[in-house]
């Protein structure tokens, strides 16, 4: 077995066709890494140095500043892998950029998120202090935002530039409770939320301000297993030489 499949992962292709290569995770996020563990992968860890310092307004879609974020993140690792050590180059790099925005309330249960008028999405980045906190939280607090994870994978190829890149994002709608002013004090004051974006961690205390979520738990604790597996299968099934450069 490969040191990167642990034994109880699922013989899928995608896991049998990572048997024996190398896989890097360009970050250093626990949660990632242990996701990825839950289904069976233990990649290595090699965290990227890209700044994560891109300009929101400058994409005309905020769904894609997370892609281009882990892009940038995958591509910086890969290549310096490459370059330090070609010998041992990876077979496989992983990137994930999560991030929260604010996402727009629909008046009545009858009607549905596609049809709400487009508004812009601010971007919550995480609190610079327990009072950023306090208002991030304040404004989400009954309300919904929307999490989306940007995941990247680039994997070498024989033409130019020597890699492949391929992209996904994932949304997950996250319903706040309308929780009493002393709860979200509390929960500032615990801070847990200080160094996540949106300041909640939804697998910890922060679970108690949350009343549902429609998509995927994981890509709200960040990284969205289920839809980066499926683009493993699709990568199987569209390129005879993934993973096999």
């Amino acid at each position: 077995m490969s040191k990167h499949i642990l034994p109880y992962a699922l013989r899928v292709p995608a896991i049998e066709k990572m048997k024996g290569k190398r896989i890097v995770l360009a970050s250093n996020s626990p949660r990632r890494k242990d996701i990825l563990r839950t289904f069976g992968l233990a990649p290595d860890i090699v965290p990227s140095k890209f700044e994560e310092d891109l300009d929101i307004s400058q994409f005309p879609e905020p769904h894609e500043y997370p892609v281009a974020t882990a892009t940038y993140k995958a591509v910086e690792v890969y290549e310096k892998l490459v370059r330090d050590d070609p010998d041992n180059a990876p077979d496989l790099v992983i990137a994930a950029d999560t991030v929260v925005l604010t996402h727009p309330q629909p008046v009545t249960s009858d009607i549905s998120y596609s049809m709400l008028p487009a508004v812009p999405q601010e971007l919550l980045e995480k609190p610079s202090s327990k009072e950023d906190n306090m208002r991030m939280l304040l404004d989400l607090n009954g309300n919904v935002c929307e999490v989306v994870t940007g995941v990247t994978v680039v994997y070498p190829i024989l033409t130019a530039p020597g890699y492949n890149i391929k992209s996904i994002d994932e949304r997950t709608l996250v319903h706040f409770v309308d929780s009493p002013k002393h709860i979200i004090e509390a929960y500032v004051d615990s801070g847990e939320g200080i160094d996540r974006a949106g300041g909640f961690a939804i697998q910890g205390l922060g679970g108690l301000l949350i009343r549902k979520i429609e998509g995927d738990y994981n890509n709200v604790v960040g990284f969205p297993a289920a839809s980066f597996f499926t683009l493993l299968d699709l990568l199987v099934d569209e390129d005879p030489d993934f993973l096999d450069i």
